[in-house]
């Protein structure tokens, strides 16, 4: 079974990873490392940021 591609790339998780504080262990453990509620407050911040940008995109 093939492995899915990821939505989020490695560059806005890394950047969504450090606004929320636990970007340090992404380094030392790498994705697996992280606890679910930060995976989850992750999800949660990309989602707030896509839709402010499809709210910007929408007044120009």
């Amino acid at each position: 079974m093939s492995r899915r591609r990821g939505i989020m790339s490695e560059q806005l998780k890394n950047e969504v990873a450090k606004e929320l504080g636990f970007y340090d262990t992404v380094q030392r453990e790498g994705w697996g490392g992280i606890k679910s509620r930060d995976a989850g407050n992750m999800v949660k911040r990309a989602v707030q940021m896509a839709e402010e940008n499809l709210q910007d995109s929408n007044r120009s």
